[in-house]
């Protein structure tokens, strides 16, 4: 054997690891010959030479070629065209995707033209698992990419997000082609901070996803985002931008409900739409939704029955027995069903209480019947709790969306201090204001 056979056993042993068929062509007269093919291809009893290679493409394609890419193929290694391409670029590459056996994998055809001109040298790879890599990697870049727009707490589409299709309409807006048509609803959760400072984060971020879920269930052919800790933006569009005023409505008439009973968030909002020739930019709608969002939360603090129980505490109105007799009721059957503990019950209109006899006999409170009791039990306790007792107080008489859980030590008679831990409730009235406040106070 001479060198140059040793040569060229060494480069076809190299290029059969590389591919999995190799063949040699006469540009003028179209023999061929093959020079290998891999067992991949051995089912397909390929001959080892040839006196028309593109007609023998051809047919090879139309028995192997997947369907829909044997027209794009078949385009590609027309004669003609492949030689015009050789002669431009001195290589071409096609990639489809290949029928063996029932089987489909990716493959590639790599044709190259040798320096003589006269001869083509053209190759077959199996590319199946190069390409499920990339399109894994695709995946991964593609999911990497989603979970970058998305809010991880809530599910939905996040301040990034936002900040894109914020682009998308300013481009619109700027290249005067259409005007486009969108609303703007800002929405703020009310007292979410009291609520992760007195219940703890955990409560605070179930109120965020509820919140969320309220508002995508009112508008749910439009685009929810949340754009900050308690914030969140609609941008309406379609039947939700037709229907915006009842639907903004309906959102309003949702959160008031939550708050009469107590029953999930309260959310401030504040509507816009786009005035075309007006409104320059999307930035000008929506600070007009962000402000109306901002008066609604200032409504919103204001119409609470604080002020409603402090005119009634200053016309000294005395407890009609008829308010009684309900008052010792409702007390009797919270003390049937308590099973021990402190048991407080107040008539909020009156400011009137009535305490357990465990309580009076336990912390020498002067009688089981009191006006303005949270002023006389904030004396028992503790010099170091009084501040979250009298914030927590506070938010009911305020209408908080929601009773806090607080613990705190309170003096005893025998004057020591025992830690309770209480767990309250609200009644309301047929209106939904508050009409009662009682509780049970655990010993811890």
């Amino acid at each position: 054997m001479n060198i140059d056979n040793i040569a060229f056993d060494q480069v076809a042993n190299t290029l059969a690891k590389q591919f999995d068929s190799m063949y040699y062509v006469e540009v003028e007269t179209g023999s061929f010959i093959e020079f290998f093919h891999s067992e991949m291809l051995s089912g397909l009893n390929l001959p080892e030479q040839g006196s028309d290679f593109f007609s023998f493409l051809s047919e090879q394609a139309k028995r192997t070629v997947h369907p829909d890419d044997l027209d794009y193929v078949l385009n590609l290694i027309d004669r003609e065209k492949l030689l015009k391409k050789l002669e431009e670029n001195n290589s071409s590459l096609i990639v489809f995707r290949f029928v063996l056996d029932g089987r489909i994998m990716h493959v590639c055809h790599f044709s190259i033209l040798c320096d003589d001109k006269k001869h083509i040298l053209g190759c077959i790879k199996n590319i199946e698992s190069e390409f499920l890599e990339r399109e894994e990697q695709e995946n991964l870049l593609q999911s990497a990419e989603r979970l970058a727009r998305l809010d991880e707490l809530t599910g939905i589409k996040n301040k990034n997000a936002f900040s894109e299709h914020i682009k998308e309409i300013d481009e619109v807006i700027n290249s005067g082609d259409y005007d486009p048509v969108f609303g703007v609803i800002m929405c703020d959760i009310n007292e979410l901070k009291r609520i992760n400072d007195t219940r703890g984060h955990s409560f605070g971020d179930e109120a965020i996803q509820r919140a969320c879920r309220m508002i995508c269930e009112v508008f749910e052919e439009s685009s929810v985002y949340r754009v900050g800790g308690d914030e969140f933006a609609v941008i309406l569009t379609g039947e939700d931008f037709s229907n915006r005023e009842s639907l903004f409505e309906l959102l309003k008439q949702k959160s008031a409900a939550n708050g009469r009973f107590r029953t999930g968030p309260v959310v401030a909002c504040g509507m816009a739409k786009y005035n075309p020739g007006v409104d320059r930019s999307f930035q000008e709608v929506y600070n007009r939704a962000d402000g109306r969002m901002y008066a609604n939360k200032n409504e919103l603090k204001g119409s609470n029955i604080n002020g409603e129980i402090r005119k009634r505490e200053e016309s000294n109105q005395m407890m009609p027995e008829d308010r009684m007799r309900k008052l010792d009721r409702l007390y009797g059957a919270l003390h049937t069903v308590a099973g021990g503990g402190y048991i407080f019950l107040t008539d909020l209109k009156y400011n009137f209480s009535r305490w357990s006899l465990s309580a009076i006999n336990d912390f020498g409170l002067p009688t089981d019947y009191m006006y303005n009791v949270e002023d006389i039990w904030k004396r028992y306790v503790h010099p170091e709790d009084v501040d979250k007792y009298v914030e927590a107080v506070e938010a009911v008489l305020e209408g908080t969306p929601v009773l806090y859980s607080i613990t705190y030590r309170a003096k005893k008679a025998d004057g020591t201090y025992i830690t309770l831990k209480p767990r309250g409730f609200i009644l309301n009235d047929s209106k939904g204001v508050p009409e009662y406040f009682g509780g049970i106070m655990l010993p811890q």
